[in-house]
């Protein structure tokens, strides 16, 4: 996290409204420059201008094998640029890595992260997709930080998941950085019991049996295996059935100090969240009404209960 309190992330400059694209123009999201920005500092990337194709330039698409797909011109066939984009990502992955997230545009030959155009040798449509030229060698080189496409944020559910991802890398980074013991490390992931739990709660055990039986092995090695396994965990979207698995862990903490009626309340939001009459910012408000009511240490510290600032509203249409 900067000084400034953002957490860094990189973004093909096209959607911050750079004109960088094949032919001069941009693909501004709102979302993106307007609302996402007030929360993380972008580091802007076009790959295609970082190799100096120029704008406006001729545009580029992928041709050959989905696993191995080359660049070329869409005019001059002759001109492949695969090797100079895999060589600039390479760059780009010395450059930020201290990023704790990417947001890439999508369908595009160096930036699309999936399902981007490919076609065979003959000019055919491949009937396979295939991930960007700079974006597939930077995830390689930087498998830890959370990656999005900008289209895809459009959808609630997965927004609210990338910028979950975002900011549990950021804490466990700023963990680290002010240095840290085993215990704090448990801790830790104490801390994000219920946020695994939503997503992936076998590998919440499996982290937890790490954790326990790491005795004795160098702790920066553990925190290594630890932080990978749980950004994997991360990456699988909560359910409404998960969210009110968590939802009703959380308020059995409540049991002895709420009334019949408020018990029966909290269940039937937590009921009208699993049929989706309501949205799950709302039982969880009243869970933590009834928390500020009545303070537990450990459920106080749940990063389930705002793994993002509250004012991002990501829950709010979930």
């Amino acid at each position: 996290m900067l000084a400034n309190g953002k957490i860094k992330l990189a973004i093909s400059g096209c959607l911050l409204g750079q004109e960088v694209r094949f032919n001069g123009g941009h693909k501004e999201s709102r979302l993106c420059s307007q609302v996402l920005s007030e929360y993380f500092d972008f580091t802007p990337v076009c790959p295609e201008v970082g190799i100096g194709m120029g704008i406006p330039r001729e545009s580029i698409r992928l041709v050959g094998d989905p696993h191995d797909p080359q660049a070329v011109g869409t005019v001059h066939r002759e001109r492949n640029v695969t090797q100079a984009l895999k060589d600039y990502a390479d760059q780009q992955a010395d450059q930020l890595g201290d990023i704790c997230g990417y947001i890439f545009m999508q369908k595009s030959p160096s930036c699309g992260v999936e399902r981007v155009k490919l076609y065979r040798d003959n000019g055919a449509p491949h009937e396979e997709g295939a991930m960007g030229i700079y974006a597939k060698r930077f995830i390689e080189r930087h498998p830890l930080v959370p990656v999005e496409e900008a289209g895809r944020l459009n959808d609630a559910v997965l927004r609210e998941n990338f910028i979950t991802r975002v900011f549990a890398l950021a804490n466990f980074r700023a963990m680290q950085a002010q240095g840290f013991e085993r215990k704090t490390l448990m801790q830790f992931h104490a801390r994000y019991k219920y946020q695994l739990m939503a997503t992936a709660p076998a590998e919440y055990q499996s982290l937890g049996r790490l954790l326990a039986q790491s005795k004795g092995q160098p702790l920066a090695e553990v925190a290594e295996l630890y932080i990978h396994g749980m950004m994997q965990a991360l990456k699988k979207p909560a359910t409404r059935g998960s969210h009110c698995n968590v939802l009703q862990h959380i308020s059995g903490y409540l049991k002895r100090a709420l009334s019949g009626d408020e018990r029966q309340e909290l269940n039937e939001l937590i009921e009208q969240y699993r049929t989706g009459l309501v949205p799950l910012v709302v039982p969880l408000t009243l869970l933590k009404h009834h928390f500020r009511q009545h303070p537990h240490d450990y459920i106080g510290q749940q990063a389930y209960l705002q793994p993002h600032p509250q004012s991002l509203a990501l829950r709010n249409s979930l």
